[in-house]
């Protein structure tokens, strides 16, 4: 099944294409990460990109806001092709709110300033409205009563919860995920997922780089499977997980789905 029909299924009556990715290339010297990458995300969807490590999974989530610049091809957001640099590209980047495998937060900084910080600085909002705002996100991911307390003195769970309510602080047009949890344990795991599924369930556009294959069933309108730097298979969570489409799919999800 080509990429131009699984596609077409669950975003087409979302929106238009918020994120597009046209022909899309990247080396990392000799090793050619990223192959000749179409996806389009439509406003108000969840692609969640699964995929055994090193299939470029991660490259992929970070070249959509130039954290990794890509070598051919275009990306483009809300119909404007990324800039290469300087201020266009600041501007893009506060429309695309990131949460990463580590926290990122600054350790001198309060929780309530961590979320603040973005706001003031980069959209110039005065720091009543913005401290207003970030209580608002941070009552919404579970740790308002935590605001005045600094990263350290958190657990990675609930500091991960920080980084997302950071990220949507930006009023972001979209959120990508970059493997969200895999560096926390595992009863934590489960409270950033949470958060992660009400906020598609919100209907924010949301990329998401994961290991977890139960978020892929139950939050992702398409799941696109990666291997050796190519997208390989996408298609609805329903139909990739019972009815995987390619050998590489099928033999990915028979060790997983086995443990």
């Amino acid at each position: 099944m080509t990429a131009e029909q699984t596609s077409s299924s669950p975003s087409a009556a979302r929106g238009e294409p918020l994120v597009v990715l046209d022909h899309v290339d990247k080396w990392f010297g000799d090793l050619h990460v990223l192959q000749d990458i179409h996806l389009s995300v439509a406003r108000g969807e969840v692609v969640v990109v699964i995929g055994p490590s090193g299939s470029g999974k991660s490259t992929l989530c970070r070249a959509i806001n130039r954290l990794e610049t890509i070598d051919k091809g275009e990306i483009s957001l809300d119909g404007q092709p990324l800039p290469a640099e300087g201020k266009e590209l600041a501007a893009l980047r506060a429309e695309v709110g990131m949460v990463f495998q580590s926290f990122n937060l600054f350790a001198h900084k309060t929780i309530l300033e961590n979320v603040t910080l973005g706001p003031i600085k980069v959209r110039g909002i005065k720091k009543a409205d913005a401290d207003k705002r970030a209580m608002e996100l941070l009552e919404r991911v579970g740790i308002a009563h935590q605001a005045k307390k600094y990263p350290a003195q958190l657990s990675g769970g609930q500091q991960q919860r920080v980084a997302i309510a950071r990220a949507l602080a930006m009023d972001p047009k979209v959120m990508l995920f970059d493997e969200p949890t895999s560096a926390l344990d595992p009863e934590m795991i489960k409270e950033v997922l949470d958060v992660m599924v009400d906020l598609a369930e919100q209907g924010m556009t949301m990329v998401v780089v994961t290991h977890e294959m139960g978020f892929a069933r139950t939050a992702a309108d398409r799941v696109v499977f990666m291997a050796d730097g190519a997208i390989v298979e996408e298609n609805t969570p329903e139909e990739f997980f019972t009815n995987p489409q390619s050998e590489r799919a099928q033999d990915f999800l028979s060790k997983i789905l086995k443990h």
